[in-house]
């Protein structure tokens, strides 16, 4: 069962750019609620609160209970802006979520056992394609992150969606096997097996001594 975590918000009687300024210079941060075939909810959050939410890690992937002026909704949120200078909360969404509904989240992606893997100690560099993958999940089992075990990679190798075992429930929420990650070889080792693949053509080309 995913873990639901609490939030206080107020509701606000005014929306627009003008109410917006207005409440993040009160020190709190606008906001809606909506989805699940209801009216938006227009709010406000305490920005001291979000800001160290949004920070702490995993919010977009995270269910919260808002409790609006003692109203609770059951939601995740769907996006949030911040400002390009300083980087502070500017607005969220928050998406309602019905019970046993099934949601398409972007999960982080984990790569483990990479000190391990020998291509990467024959000098090889980790080449990470994608840092999280977009699955369909039970809103009530949305796994922090999936994980792709490294231990045995080897030089030029490349790991795909397939090498990811997913929890169950869970699927694919795109089409194809994209690639997660590469070991990609050090230009040193590509031009040394590059001369040798060369000279063992030339050998095989050259005719034979009598």
């Amino acid at each position: 069962m995913t873990a639901i975590k609490e939030l206080k918000a107020t509701a606000r009687a005014t929306v627009g750019k003008g109410a917006a300024r207005a409440e993040r210079r009160a020190g709190r941060v606008p906001a809606v609620i909506y989805g699940d075939g209801k009216a938006p909810v227009s709010i406000s959050l305490d920005f001291t609160e979000i800001n160290r939410t949004i920070y702490a890690g995993h919010f977009l992937t995270t269910l919260f209970n808002v409790d609006v002026d003692g109203t609770k909704h059951r939601v995740i949120p769907r996006d949030y802006q911040l400002d390009v200078l300083k980087g502070l909360p500017q607005h969220v969404d928050f998406l309602r979520v019905a019970t046993g509904a099934t949601l398409t989240v972007d999960i982080p992606v984990h790569f483990a056992n990479a000190e391990n893997a020998p291509g990467i100690k024959r000098g090889g560099t980790l080449n990470i394609v994608a840092h999280s993958v977009s699955l369909n999940v039970p809103a009530d089992a949305i796994p922090e992150a999936v994980t792709v075990d490294l231990a045995a990679a080897q030089l030029g190798d490349s790991f795909h969606l397939s090498a990811i075992k997913l929890p169950e429930g869970v699927t694919w929420a795109g089409h194809g096997d994209d690639t997660l990650v590469t070991i990609t070889a050090p230009s040193g080792l590509k031009e040394a097996e590059a001369d040798e693949a060369a000279a063992a053509a030339a050998e095989a080309a050259a005719p034979a001594k009598k």
